[in-house]
């Protein structure tokens, strides 16, 4: 309800109803205060706001509180009416804002939203997407470290699009409108659900995990469950469409190969008496046919104990019988009577019109009609199979929408969204990344991401002033007036681009501010802050020619199609070209915790005592590889560190030496300073290679050593069997599948040369050291260590 004052100014926005305080407020303040200065003077008796007055200040011949005189009375009977009277004209004149306008879509709604929303994609000039999903890591240790590689985190995209599902969509088609000079946004907000509505589909592609921490955060904003499951919109992507299709054709293939019949055994005598009273009355049906063509016979019959019905129709211009109520052994019975006691009926199964398959018993003049009713039965029944997967495609028609007009899709943080995407409607997401990023790029060529957008361009870092860039916060930074819900006039918003949102007949440009995390509204933020961005880098908005597209304007071409893969790394990927670049496009408020990663330099430990911290186990490493050795120890969880050496041949010495202790196992191995970390048993190391096949796994343990368990790692050790990238590897003799625990001593390690690459090759093919004297050397060392404290 709009405030309102006697002769004054009309306050539509609610943010300013909330500084100006309710109602009673302002009228009951003392005659001491001062009133705005845009309201009238209370010294005009003649003004209408000498009834306010009456109220907000007591005349100096007015009674006492301790006179009821019915003068206050009858003023306060006549302030209330003019407040009323005064706030049901503002009502009738200039509403107040409302809720944000939104589509809300379900499956009840979806025909006719997609046909409006089919024109509104191919007039706009870009898409909006948003998605809200059950979850995103389905392990602690599948979230995404600063010390994954780019293939890496591509592995754990892809394990979190095939776990979880997607269950709101949010399309936001943008128009440019040169009349108003400003975007039209139609927001749609489509409840989704992989509900299964093909009983011959495979229920195991209808599975998915649920987050807690995700479920929770829905609820936390008011997500409707209900609606969800209830009324969700389902889907079938593309590679299910063809399958269904391949087997529906397959089916039919088998079918003309094998129309043998095994008949069913007549062993209970229930089943005699059935087929027996079923032959009765299929002879008597036929007769009554035979007995006189020309005229109608009526023939329905029905069991006084059940609920089984027998009743005349015309099927295809043939008399037939239908049955109903009968269980499927019963018309299996039905099917072998017909096809051994009559030649002129024939047993189908017809679409009905509630897409039911109907039992029905046929009669036909010969042979060749007979093959003719079973070719038109087969050919409406695959009609009808195609109709219901057709029907099943669901929310996937929104996809190939966006998909055939090829118009710019605008995304937040997307990478994930996209790999959903193709995960739901295009089919199983490929093993590399470079595989996905071509795939995509097909089914999807223009993609901008605005978290891109925002950190790669100088100009729009000006105007975010070091804000955060995460989507609310960007919203509210470069479009506060649309974020408000109302346009001011105050010079600041010459700078904002305009728009107004548009819902089946009504257009709005103010609101109240919608829910966050809705996908819908959060597309509709999406749209708003890539256009105020547009404006920003001097894209000029015009009315588009169908060969025009967006997508394609210089200054806006060098962000397309480039998406964080995760945004605690620098790493952008090309959906274009499938590149990762790393440095030439990041976050300057990104800054790593870690010295610069170097891959080929890091091995990989799990399985230590979890009381063991990152310092610890680096001094543990240190005191044998020297102090510099190690420049950094990321944790993956409790019992699971990453460790990078200074030099790559490090890598190769840990394993070979790791491996000898533990093989060992005596009082001397134990006075070694890597006991420490191999204290229990169960440490395991490997090089980063490990780490990424089993991210490739699709099972998900809380812990990553018990992961490592789960995929079928058996050793302690991986050594290199091959060349570690930069170097020489250390070469395994003998088959390389034995188990690395037996096959040790087939290992040789020089440690008293730390030279340059080749040189320390050359030493390690002219000599070898056995372990003893390794270990003796090792025992030494310690020895002097105890005598120096």
């Amino acid at each position: 309800m709009s405030l309102l004052h006697p002769n004054g100014p009309k306050t539509k926005n609610p943010s300013i109803r909330r500084r100006l305080g309710p109602k009673r407020h302002l009228l009951t303040q003392p005659s001491s205060s001062s009133p705005p200065s845009s309201w009238p003077s209370s010294s005009s008796s003649s003004s209408p706001s000498s009834s306010w007055k009456t109220l907000g200040s007591v005349p100096d011949h007015a009674p006492t509180m301790n006179h009821r005189c019915p003068v206050r009375a009858l003023s306060r009977a006549l302030s209330r009416a003019l407040t009323t009277a005064t706030t049901a004209a503002a009502a009738s004149q200039a509403p107040t804002p409302s809720t944000f306008p939104l589509k809300n879509v379900t499956r009840s709604n979806f025909e006719p939203a997609l046909e409006s929303l089919r024109d509104h994609v191919r007039a706009a000039d870009f898409v909006a997407v948003d998605l809200e999903m059950t979850g995103v890591t389905s392990a602690p240790w599948r979230e995404s470290f600063e010390f994954d590689r780019y293939d890496v985190r591509y592995l754990k995209v892809k394990d979190s699009a095939e776990k979880f599902a997607v269950v709101q969509f949010g399309v936001c088609p943008f128009r440019w409108d040169p009349q108003e000079l400003c975007f039209v946004a139609h927001p749609h907000n489509f409840y989704i659900f992989p509900r299964q509505e093909l009983s011959f589909d495979d229920p195991a592609a209808y599975e998915f995990h649920c987050q807690t921490a995700s479920v929770d955060f829905l609820a936390k904003y008011q997500f409707d469950f209900n609606m969800c499951i209830r009324e969700g919109i389902s889907y079938l992507s593309r590679e299910q469409e063809n399958e269904l299709l391949r087997h529906l054709e397959e089916s039919s293939c088998s079918l003309h190969k094998h129309k043998e019949f095994r008949d069913v055994p007549l062993i209970s005598m229930a089943d005699v008496l059935f087929s027996e009273r079923i032959k009765n009355r299929m002879k008597k049906w036929r007769d009554e046919l035979l007995h006189d063509r020309n005229c109608e016979v009526q023939f329905s019959e029905s069991s006084n104990d059940s609920k089984q019905q027998i009743q005349t129709i015309f099927y295809r211009a043939r008399p037939a019988l239908t049955l109903s109520g009968f269980t499927a052994h019963q018309l299996r019975l039905i099917q072998q009577v017909t096809r051994n006691h009559f030649e002129d009926i024939v047993y189908v199964c017809a679409n009905a019109q509630n897409s039911c398959l109907q039992p029905l018993l046929v009669y036909t003049d010969c042979n060749t009609d007979k093959d003719l009713l079973m070719k038109e039965v087969e050919d409406e029944n695959r009609r009808g199979e195609e109709s219901k997967i057709c029907s099943a495609v669901g929310f996937r028609h929104v996809i190939d929408l966006l998909s055939s007009e090829q118009k710019l899709i605008v995304g937040h943080n997307c990478f994930l969204d996209v790999a959903h995407i193709y995960r739901k409607f295009f089919g199983q997401l490929p093993f590399a990344a470079e595989e996905f990023v071509s795939s995509a790029n097909k089914h999807l060529p223009y993609i901008i991401d605005t978290k891109v957008l925002l950190n790669s361009s100088d100009i729009l870092k000006y105007w975010m002033r070091k804000s955060k860039t995460s989507l609310s916060s960007s919203f509210v930074r470069l479009c506060p007036q649309i974020a408000l819900g109302y346009m001011s006039t105050n010079l600041a918003s010459k700078n904002c681009v305009r728009v107004e949102v548009h819902v089946d007949d009504v257009r709005a440009s103010s609101w109240d501010a919608g829910a966050k995390h809705e996908a819908g509204y959060d597309a509709f933020m999406t749209g708003c802050v890539f256009a105020q961005a547009c404006s920003h880098l001097g894209i000029k908005f015009h009315p588009r020619s169908s060969s025009e597209i967006l997508a394609r304007d210089e200054t806006l071409e060098k962000y397309v199609n480039r998406l964080f893969l995760s945004w605690n790394n620098r790493d952008i990927i090309n959906l274009s070209t499938g590149s990762v670049s790393g440095n030439s496009v990041g976050s300057t408020y990104c800054k790593n915790r870690y010295s610069r990663i170097l891959f080929e330099n890091i091995i990989l430990i799990w399985g230590f005592p979890p009381k063991l911290k990152a310092r610890e186990i680096k001094e543990c490493i240190s005191k044998v590889f020297g102090p510099t050795s190690v420049t950094s120890v990321y944790s993956l969880d409790k019992t699971t560190v990453f460790v990078q050496f200074k030099e790559p041949e490090s890598v190769s010495d840990f394993l070979v030496l790791k491996e000898t202790l533990e093989r060992n196992d005596d009082a001397i191995s134990i006075l070694n300073p890597l006991w420490r970390l191999l204290e229990g048993g169960n440490t395991c190391a490997a090089d980063y290679e490990t780490y990424k096949e089993i991210c490739s796994s699709p099972v998900s343990k809380v812990y990553f050593s018990d992961q490592a368990r789960a995929v079928g790692i058996k050793w302690k050790t991986k050594l290199l069997n091959s060349e570690v990238p930069g170097e020489e590897g250390i070469q395994k003799k003998g088959d390389t599948n034995l188990s690395l625990e037996s096959a040790a001593g087939d290992y040789v390690l020089d440690k008293t040369n730390v030279k340059s690459k080749k040189s320390a090759s050359d030493d390690m093919n002219r000599r070898s050291f056995s372990c003893g004297e390794i270990l003796d050397s090792l025992c030494a060392h310690e020895v002097e260590r105890v005598r120096t404290y």
